[in-house]
């Protein structure tokens, strides 16, 4: 049984998903890959750990970090984990690259290198938003691209965290909505 709650941010409506214990799901409403670790065997409750996920989104939208992590089940392949583990140490305010990111999981497995396009996908397929922190993963050359809840939340979700988006750019070709 899965279970499901709403939570309306600053930038839309939230769905957040879970299993009983953690959560396994926040997706902006209508953004790329929407609910897709979702089941049709759900129900709408606010188990505690949306209460600890709410309070969590609270802190962040009123513009503090905060100082602890709602209980998280991650749903995905060994790689994607690895992945979005490494999302997870991306601190508050700050970016990280497609590059930085797929050469830290090479030297995690012991490989030379690893393609940042096969990190890129585990970056997308990211079913956690905002909590395992996809958005601030940029291009190496700049570039804003690859963000499933769209570039315009990317970019306010980066300048809410402080972050100087001068620096960065909106592609023309974007694989975000």
């Amino acid at each position: 049984m899965q279970y499901i709650s709403y939570y309306e941010s600053p930038l839309g409506r939230i769905l957040l998903a879970g299993d009983g214990r953690s959560l396994t799901g926040l997706w902006f409403e209508g953004q790329k890959y929407f609910g897709d670790t979702l089941t049709k065997d759900r129900e709408e409750m606010e188990p505690d750990f949306f209460r600890k996920t709410k309070e969590w989104l609270d802190i962040y939208f009123s513009g503090k970090e905060p100082d602890f992590t709602p209980e998280l089940s991650m749903e995905g392949s060994d790689f994607r984990k690895a992945v979005w583990k490494v999302l997870l140490s991306i601190p508050y305010g700050q970016t990280m690259t497609y590059g930085e990111i797929a050469a830290e999981i090479a030297r995690q497995r012991g490989l030379n290198r690893m393609s940042a396009q096969a990190v890129g996908g585990a970056v997308g397929h990211n079913s956690i938003s905002i909590i395992i922190p996809c958005h601030r993963v940029v291009g190496t050359n700049g570039s804003l691209t690859g963000y499933a809840g769209g570039i315009d939340k990317k970019i306010w979700l980066l300048e809410h965290e402080g972050v100087d988006i001068d620096r960065f750019f909106r592609p023309k070709h974007s694989t975000a909505p």
